[in-house]
């Protein structure tokens, strides 16, 4: 598993509004897009690209293009459909995948109650979005998907990451295959609840609101 902070600082900028209490629902999902947009590009450096000839108004000459089979992109429900359009705006030919995995808040334990993603996942590149990376479960839960489906080439994208979920993430997957994870920070640690610390809350709430 390989980990690549965004040091940026229009990233670390959006990111403070992100966390402060008093910005409202629909300047954080604003501020989420543009952010996610920002650590897609960090994310897709290593996107595969073929070589394509080209005629330009005046000559001809060999561009870059992407190659085939195309990206996937698999939000985390619900969260994850915040960083859908941010992602997608750089990633505009990508395919889009769902997975649906709630956190049991007693255990911490991920469980899967959607899931829509292609059969076979082979040779694809994969781009996992969900805004935190608390304990680890709903990501490690997600990876195994794809695994199970042949992905051996996964980026994920999260806005926060912790420690604690870092560590479980590389428990889980060692080097089984090639992950990547991507984000705007590494906070502190989680409290007793499995949030993190000082992170920007329940991403889930802020950005749609609170569901009881």
């Amino acid at each position: 598993m390989r980990l690549h902070v965004a040091d940026h600082p229009l990233i670390a900028h959006k990111l403070t509004v992100l966390r402060d209490v008093r910005t409202p629902s629909p300047i954080f999902r604003q501020l989420t897009e543009e952010l996610v947009t920002l650590l897609a590009y960090e994310a897709t450096r290593e996107i595969r690209t073929v070589a394509e000839e080209i005629d330009t108004p005046v000559a001809r000459t060999t561009g870059t293009t992407l190659a085939e089979p195309r990206p996937l992109v698999v939000p985390i429900l619900r969260a994850g459909l915040g960083m859908l359009e941010g992602m997608t705006r750089l990633l505009p030919t990508a395919e889009v995948g769902f997975l649906g995995l709630q956190r049991n808040e007693e255990t911490f334990e991920a469980i899967t109650y959607a899931n829509r993603l292609p059969d076979d996942l082979t040779g694809r590149q994969c781009f996992v979005i969900d805004p935190m990376l608390a304990t680890g479960g709903t990501l490690v839960a997600s990876i195994e998907y794809l695994f199970e489906r042949g992905a051996r080439d996964v980026v994920c994208v999260c806005l926060l990451a912790a420690p604690e979920g870092l560590r479980a993430v590389q428990d889980a997957i060692g080097d089984r295959a090639d992950v990547t994870i991507v984000t705007a920070a590494v906070d502190d640690h989680l409290n007793e609840k499995g949030y993190i610390i000082p992170g920007l809350g329940d991403a889930g709430d802020r950005l749609y609101g609170v569901i009881d």
